[in-house]
C-alpha cells in the first residue's frame, strides 16, 4: 500500500475531539465519536494490508498477527504499566481492586465486555477508571480475529465477490446496532456485533475500491461533505443521544468520503479537504495519535480520581500537554523502534514479548484482585458501615435473580393504618425511599406500597435484553394498582440511566395512569456524585474541606428534561430541596451521618431526610397535597 499522508491527518481528526470531549471541552459534545472514525480507518487500512499480502503470495495468519502485536502490544503494555504505578500510589483498595481486573480484560483484549457488564461509557464514575477507553481496542481486536481468514476465503473461494458477503454482513450489524440503540444500549456501545458494520465500511472501501474521481468539482463536493458530516457529529451529537446507531453514520459515512476523495488521481489536483488533512501539523498529531489515545485518558483519570470535582481550564490545558509530552515520547522511544527491522522485532521474539507482557500483565492484575487492593498502603482510610434499611430484597426489590410472583402486598405494604394507598413504582432510585417512610409516616399519612426492581424504571415502554423481565414486570402494576384500590402512584427512578433512550415512554406510562383514574407523582433525579461518599469524605478530609457539601457529578438540567414527558402529573425536583450553588450534602453537618450509602443512593438518614423536604402528604383519600 503507499502512503497516504491524508489518513494520518484523518486520524489527527478522530484523536483530538475524542481527547478534549474526555477532558471536559463541551464546544465538542460529540467528540466520542472520533472513535467511530478510527474504526473506519483501520478497517480499511487493515484490509489493504490483507489484500497486499494476498496479491503478492505473502498472506499467513502468522504474519499478520506479527505485524498487529509489533503495532498494538508495546505502546498498550507501555500505558498499562505506567497507569498500574500511578493506581499503586493513588486509587483507594476497591478502586484498585477493579483496576486490577481491568489490567487483566485491556491486556487480553476483552475489556469491551468487562466494562460492558461493570461500567457505563457515559455514567458519573466512567472517569474514575483509568483503561476504561482500551473498550475500542478490544473491540478492534476481537475483529481481527476472524476478520483475515474470510478476507482470505473470498478472495481465494468466492472470486473476490466483495460486496457480495461483505455488505450484508454490514447491513445486519447496523441493524442490530440501531435496534440497541432501545433495546440495550449499553451492550450496542461496547460490544463488536453493532460495531463491525463501521470496520467493514472501511474494509469494502479498500476491497472494492470505487474508481477515484477525474471530476475536481465533485471530488471537492464529496470531501466537503466528508468534512461536514464529521463536524456534525461532533457538535450536535451527544452523550444522551441514542448512539451507535444511526447517529454513527455522520462520523462513519464521512471518514469514508474523505478516504474517497483523498485517492489520487493523475488528471486533477489534490482536493482541498485532502489537503488540509495533509498538513503537517495535523499529520504530525495523526502518528502519534495511537499512544495520544492511550495515555490521555488515565492522566484524565488519575486527576478527576484526586479531585474528584469538576476541573478548571488551567488543569485541561495542563492535562492536553502531558498528555502530548507523553504520546510523543511513546510513539518515539515505545512504537518507533517496534516498527523498525531489528533483531528484536523479527517473528519469534516479538510473539514471545507479546506472550511475556501479557503474562505478566495479568499476574500484576490476578495479585491487585487477589490483594483486595492492598488497604494497608492507606492506613488512615476506612469504611464505616451505613445503616440503609430494609428494602426487602428479593420480595419488594427485586434484583433479577428472584421471580416477579414472590412480590405481595401484605409484605410490602410500608406504612400501615391511613385512608389512602400509595403505590412507589421505580428502580433503585425508587427504592432508596423506603427506608424513611416510617418516621415520616404521619407526614405522608397513607398506606406506601414499595413495587421496585433493580434497573427497572416505571416505564410500560421500557425493554431491555439485560431484564427482560421488567417489561411484565411493569406491567403487573397495573393490575396492582386495580387490585389494591391505588389511589395515587410515585413513580421515581434514576432517569439518569435513560437520557439515551429518551423519556416519551414515561409520558405515556403517566397518560396510562392518567386514564386509570390515579393521581400520579414523579420525583425527579436526586444527587448523584463521583464517587462513593466516603471516598470523597475520606479527600475532604485531606483537603481540609470543613462542610459537608461537594458538587454533584451528573447533568445538573436532567430534572428539566424530564419535566416535559410528565404532563398530567405533578412533578418533583430533589435537587431544589437538596442542593445549593455550592453543591449537594453528602452527609449531616452536624451528625456527621452519611445521607448516602454509595454514590446516590439515600442511607436511613438520607431517605428520612428527603422525605420529610419534598414527598407529598395525603391528607384524605380525595385530596393529595403537593410537595410542601
Amino acid at each position: 500500500m503507499n502512503y497516504r499522508r491524508d489518513i494520518d491527518g484523518l486520524r489527527a481528526v478522530a484523536v483530538l475531539p475524542v481527547v478534549l470531549f474526555h477532558f471536559g471541552v463541551s464546544a465538542i459534545p460529540g467528540g466520542f465519536t472520533g472513535v467511530d472514525i478510527f474504526f473506519v480507518i483501520s478497517g480499511y487500512l487493515i484490509s489493504g494490508s490483507l489484500l497486499d499480502d494476498l496479491e503478492r503470495g505473502q498472506f499467513s495468519i502468522g504474519r499478520f498477527y506479527w505485524r498487529r502485536a509489533r503495532r498494538i502490544l508495546p505502546a498498550l503494555t507501555f500505558v498499562i504499566v505506567l497507569a498500574s504505578i500511578a493506581a499503586w500510589f493513588i486509587l483507594l483498595p476497591s478502586d484498585l481492586h477493579e483496576y486490577s481486573l481491568s489490567v487483566i480484560a485491556a491486556s487480553t483484549f476483552w475489556s469491551n465486555i468487562y466494562f460492558w457488564k461493570t461500567t457505563n461509557y457515559f455514567s458519573i464514575d466512567a472517569e474514575l477508571r483509568p483503561l476504561l477507553h482500551t473498550w475500542s481496542l478490544s473491540v478492534e481486536e476481537q475483529y481481527y480475529i476472524f476478520a483475515p481468514v474470510l478476507v482470505y476465503l473470498i478472495y481465494r473461494y468466492a472470486s473476490k465477490r466483495w460486496l457480495t458477503i461483505l455488505l450484508p454482513i454490514a447491513v445486519g450489524s447496523f441493524a442490530l446496532a440501531v435496534m440497541a440503540t432501545t433495546l440495550a444500549p449499553t451492550a450496542g456501545f461496547y460490544l463488536l456485533p453493532t460495531r463491525i458494520w463501521e470496520l467493514a465500511l472501511g474494509a469494502m472501501l479498500m476491497l472494492r475500491k470505487p474508481p477515484a474521481l477525474a471530476s475536481r468539482p465533485l471530488t471537492e463536493l464529496i470531501g466537503l461533505a466528508g468534512f461536514g458530516l464529521i463536524a456534525f457529529g461532533f457538535l450536535t451529537i451527544s452523550e444522551s443521544d441514542p448512539f451507535p446507531g444511526y447517529n454513527a453514520l455522520f462520523p462513519c459515512i464521512g471518514t469514508a468520503l474523505l478516504i474517497y476523495a483523498g485517492q489520487p488521481h493523475a488528471d486533477r489536483p489534490v482536493p482541498v479537504a485532502t489537503q488540509v488533512l495533509r498538513l503537517t501539523p495535523l499529520v504530525w498529531i495523526g502518528l502519534i495519535s495511537y499512544s495520544l489515545y492511550l495515555v490521555h485518558w488515565p492522566i484524565n483519570s488519575f486527576v478527576h480520581y484526586l479531585s474528584l470535582k469538576a476541573i478548571g481550564v488551567p488543569t485541561i490545558v495542563a492535562m492536553i500537554v502531558a498528555s502530548v509530552a507523553l504520546a510523543t515520547f511513546s510513539w518515539k522511544y515505545v512504537e518507533q523502534p517496534f516498527r523498525q527491522k531489528r533483531a528484536f522485532t523479527a517473528p519469534m521474539p516479538i510473539f514471545a514479548f507479546s506472550a511475556t507482557a501479557i503474562a505478566l500483565l495479568c499476574v500484576g492484575g490476578l495479585a491487585g484482585a487477589l490483594g483486595k487492593g492492598f488497604p494497608q498502603r492507606f492506613p488512615d482510610f476506612s469504611t464505616e458501615r451505613v445503616v440503609v434499611g430494609d428494602w426487602r430484597n428479593g420480595v419488594c426489590f427485586n434484583e433479577g435473580a428472584s421471580r416477579i410472583e414472590n412480590w405481595n402486598l401484605a409484605d410490602c405494604t410500608r406504612t400501615h393504618g391511613f385512608a389512602t394507598n400509595v403505590l412507589l413504582w421505580g428502580d433503585s432510585f425508587a427504592a432508596h425511599y423506603v427506608s424513611g417512610l416510617e418516621a415520616n409516616a404521619q407526614k405522608i399519612q397513607a398506606n406506601v406500597i414499595q413495587y421496585t426492581y433493580a434497573g427497572c424504571p416505571p416505564n410500560l415502554s421500557y425493554f431491555s435484553y439485560a431484564r427482560p423481565a421488567c417489561t411484565r414486570f411493569n406491567e403487573r402494576a397495573l393490575s396492582i394498582i386495580r387490585d389494591a384500590n391505588v389511589q395515587a402512584v410515585i413513580l421515581s427512578g434514576r432517569w439518569t440511566d435513560y437520557q439515551a433512550r429518551g423519556f416519551d415512554g414515561l409520558q405515556k406510562t403517566v397518560d396510562r395512569l392518567h386514564d386509570m383514574g390515579v393521581k400520579v407523582y414523579v420525583i425527579g433525579q436526586s444527587p448523584e456524585f463521583i464517587a462513593d461518599v466516603q471516598k470523597i469524605a475520606f479527600f475532604a478530609r485531606r483537603e481540609h474541606v470543613a462542610n459537608t457539601s461537594w458538587p454533584m457529578a451528573m447533568d445538573p438540567d436532567i430534572n428539566k428534561q424530564v419535566l416535559p414527558f410528565v404532563n398530567g402529573a405533578t412533578f418533583i425536583d430533589p435537587l431544589a430541596y437538596l442542593c445549593d450553588a455550592a453543591g449537594c450534602s453528602y452527609a449531616d453537618a452536624g451528625t456527621r451521618q452519611f445521607l448516602y450509602f454509595d454514590y446516590g443512593h439515600f442511607s436511613s438518614a438520607g431517605a428520612t431526610l428527603a422525605i420529610s423536604k419534598y414527598w407529598p402528604s395525603f391528607a384524605a383519600s380525595n385530596k393529595v397535597a403537593k410537595a410542601k
